[in-house]
């Protein structure tokens, strides 16, 4: 029995560890050929090590797959034409792209300094255009093709002291929508997914009391590998029609998330001036102000 992207070539970044891996082992025993890419640095951002990117490789061959590896940083872009010319070279075309990779340097806004803000917005963002449009071309000459950006609810929602990760995340939403509408006259498609996983990026959750190691045991139930699932049917031609969309993945709940639209009005004929905006704004548009809330606000349930 042949599997949902059965003859398809997949390029899957930070796919060493964590949700990265969990995508390209599915991908392969979905019957993809996978490039496994992975500089295998720390979670900051520091080092590398190209064992992860070929220790997947080894698995997915094992289990009768086909893959290679490459170590090379997404953040430049001749690194990243470089990336799709051995898919060409390896396998002869290129069918999916997963953005995936990504580092954290958390600090509060009033301390980041320019390394932390610049260093995540290049491997994140910069890092997604980079694939992406090394893609494009290909994608565009064979009239098909899919793209799975990895977003965050700490951008869609917030969260503290990841204002670069959350100006990453939400450039991340606004390139996939770009690419959404500009190549969807070539059969390509575009999509979030906004994951929910225990990983090492969460791995520092401190758990002190009954209750708080009851909730992190519930937590590690959400294993990368729960993301795999819809990543790989984003990918695949079943999901024909799919496009410029934000999904999420939380253990065994999958939800879409709303786009910014509109939500109040206020007019006035003859215009306007700080004072009458003063007297007016507040009283209609604060009902509706979105709160400050941060993603675990929002998600305040336990997974199900």
């Amino acid at each position: 029995m042949s599997g949902i992207v059965d003859g398809k070539v997949a390029i899957v970044t930070g796919a060493g560890r964590g949700i990265g891996r969990g995508i390209a082992l599915l991908m392969a025993q979905e019957g993809a050929r996978v490039v496994v890419c992975d500089i295998g640095a720390s979670l900051e951002g520091a080092g590398v090590d190209a064992s992860p990117a070929h220790d997947v490789v080894a698995e997915i061959k094992k289990a009768g797959g086909e893959g290679i590896a490459s170590t090379l940083s997404i953040s430049e872009p001749a690194n990243a034409e470089k990336i799709v010319q051995s898919a060409l070279d390896a396998f002869g075309r290129v069918d999916i792209l997963v953005n995936n990779a990504g580092i954290l340097r958390d600090r509060i806004f009033h301390r980041m300094s320019w390394s932390d803000w610049s260093d995540v917005i290049n491997v994140h963002l910069n890092g997604s255009f980079n694939m992406s449009r090394a893609c494009a071309p290909h994608f565009r000459a064979q009239n098909s093709g899919s793209y799975v950006h990895m977003t965050s609810t700490s951008g869609l929602v917030g969260n503290f002291g990841q204002a670069n990760y959350m100006a990453a995340k939400m450039g991340i939403v606004g390139l996939s929508r770009g690419i959404a509408l500009d190549m969807a006259r070539f059969s390509v498609r575009s999509n979030c997914v906004a994951p929910f996983a225990w990983t090492r990026m969460i791995d520092s959750i401190p758990a002190e009391t009954e209750a708080e190691k009851m909730r992190i045991a519930r937590l590690r139930e959400m294993t990368p590998e729960k993301i795999a699932p819809l990543a790989v049917y984003l990918g695949s031609d079943r999901a024909d029609g799919v496009s410029g969309q934000i999904f999420s993945v939380r253990n065994n709940e999958i939800y879409l998330f709303n786009q910014n639209r509109p939500i109040r009005t206020l007019h006035r004929s003859e215009g306007w001036t700080p004072e009458k905006l003063d007297a007016q704004l507040k009283g209609v548009f604060a009902p509706s102000f979105t709160p400050l809330e941060r993603s675990t606000d929002v998600f305040s349930w336990d997974p199900v």
